[in-house]
């Protein structure tokens, strides 16, 4: 019995159901001091539906979603699986061939994984005509592209650079607050007294944006671990608390002045965005394939593997002439530049910005965006953010019978917690983070290797 217990899929599927009851526990109603079991016993016993299709107890429902999340994650790993049996089938097979089979194998994959990012590309072109819904046409903009706008650029952050950033939704506040300035909807007088167009918000908001990467950068990264996290927390809610305390300079907890809707007069060319979501749609999706293209260009560049090394091992990078400040402070600009657009297409499209949407919750949401898609995982991050954020979207467009939208959070942290379990690289790892754990699950890492007692280490201490 005691090995039993010991099997570490017995502790995961333990873990897994003890998740479900204190969700299931958390989320139900609440007792009184007539009845004190009410609230746990509702909490199991209580009518549910699932999803609108049939209502049956509250521990039936919670049951079945804990089944589709293992079998979700199951099926992950064993695709995951699947694909490293065959790389390794290939890599065999290959050492027979010629030395020119790799570079064309490795072609094809390339020109394949091209072919699937126009794929995707098309279908997101074509999804507005495909969801007319304008309620959830406005959603996608602001629950799910803004949202990986964000994640995207703290995963350069976090993900790349290995900085531990609580306080990334300031940069989002900026971008947003630097848009009211810039169309003079703040008290404080707009740059050079000159009323901006809201498109040309977008350049002065990325740029405010980075420059307080820089400045916030320089005197604070060159702390590390939790003293850093602790000072991004700060200057987070720094920024929070002078948007909704200064009210001359910001407009304080009543927000802002109408902000102009974002249009382009340049000559002939005259567009005005207006209600329509769709303008502001395939305005966002193009940043977003802008920014990720640039992202990725970074990752496999000189300033990349920079980052990489200071992730790793930042004393070693330094030995090697790597200047960690320099790097991590790019890392924080670079970072800040996509959280600043996303501002711009928040304050330009709910037409105010009030200081109640840049709290701390809505750094970490960001950060479970990262960390469930695959931190230093660009694609990761996308795919990541897509499918945390549907999921929210729909809770919110079409909740359940008993969802209460307080216990979101309580989901988010469940779904984090059970990722930290059974993927902890992630939904979709990066090959290098996935290499690393492959190896060390198969005890060929490095250090597996320097420190395993195996056949082989016990012949060589006997030999010697």
């Amino acid at each position: 019995m005691k090995d039993l217990w010991q099997n570490p899929r017995v502790k995961r599927i333990g873990a897994i159901m003890l998740i479900a009851v204190l969700v299931t526990v958390m989320t139900g109603p609440e007792g009184n001091g007539a009845e004190p079991t009410a609230g746990f016993t509702g909490s199991f016993a209580a009518q549910a539906s699932f999803f609108g299709i049939f209502t049956v107890q509250r521990w039936i429902v919670f049951s079945l979603l804990t089944l589709i999340v293992v079998g979700a994650i199951a099926l992950a790993k064993f695709v995951h699986r699947s694909w490293n049996d065959r790389a390794h089938r290939g890599g065999s097979d290959a050492s027979a061939m010629s030395t020119r089979t790799p570079l064309r194998r490795r072609l094809d994959m390339k020109s394949s994984r091209y072919v699937f990012y126009v794929i995707v590309l098309v279908l997101a072109i074509f999804l507005p005509h495909v969801i007319t819904d304008n309620s959830w046409q406005t959603q996608i903009v602001q629950q799910i592209l803004v949202y990986i706008l964000l994640a995207i650029g703290l995963n350069v952050v976090t993900g790349f650079a290995g900085l531990l950033d609580l306080g990334f939704v300031a940069f989002y506040a900026i971008g947003a607050y630097t848009t009211a300035w810039v169309t003079g909807a703040l008290p404080t007088p707009p740059p050079f007294h000159m009323q901006f167009n809201t498109f040309f918000a977008i350049p002065f908001a990325i740029a405010l944006a980075m420059l307080c990467g820089v400045l916030i950068g320089l005197p604070t990264l060159r702390l590390r671990g939790d003293y850093l996290a602790i000072v991004t927390l700060g200057f987070g809610e720094i920024i929070y608390l002078f948007a909704n305390n200064l009210f001359g300079i910001t407009g304080g907890a009543t927000g802002t002045r109408e902000i102009p809707f974002l249009s382009i007069h340049l000559g002939s060319l005259k567009y005005l965005w207006g209600l329509n979501p769709v303008p502001y749609y395939y305005l966002t999706l193009g940043f977003v394939v802008l920014f990720l293209i640039i992202f990725s260009s970074l990752e496999h560049s000189r300033v990349g593997r920079a980052w990489v090394a200071i992730r790793e091992d930042e004393i070693a990078a330094e030995s090697l002439g790597i200047n960690p400040l320099k790097y991590k402070v790019m890392a924080f600009a670079i970072g800040a530049a996509s959280a600043g657009f996303a501002g711009v297409i928040t304050a330009s499209q709910t037409l105010f910005v009030t200081p109640p949407t840049f709290t701390l919750q809505f750094s970490i949401n960001i950060l479970v965006l990262v960390i469930f898609g695959g931190m230093g995982s660009i694609i990761g991050v996308v795919l990541g953010g897509l499918f945390i954020q549907i999921f929210v979207v729909y809770l919110e467009h079409s909740p359940p019978s008993g969802y209460n939208s307080q216990d979101l959070y309580m989901y988010l942290g469940a779904l984090l917690v059970v990722m930290m379990i059974f993927r902890p690289a992630g939904l979709f790892p990066s090959r290098r983070r996935r290499r690393e754990i492959d190896q060390i699950e198969a005890g060929t890492a490095p250090d597996a290797v320097l420190t395993d007692v195996g056949p082989h280490n016990r012949v060589q201490e006997e030999m010697s």
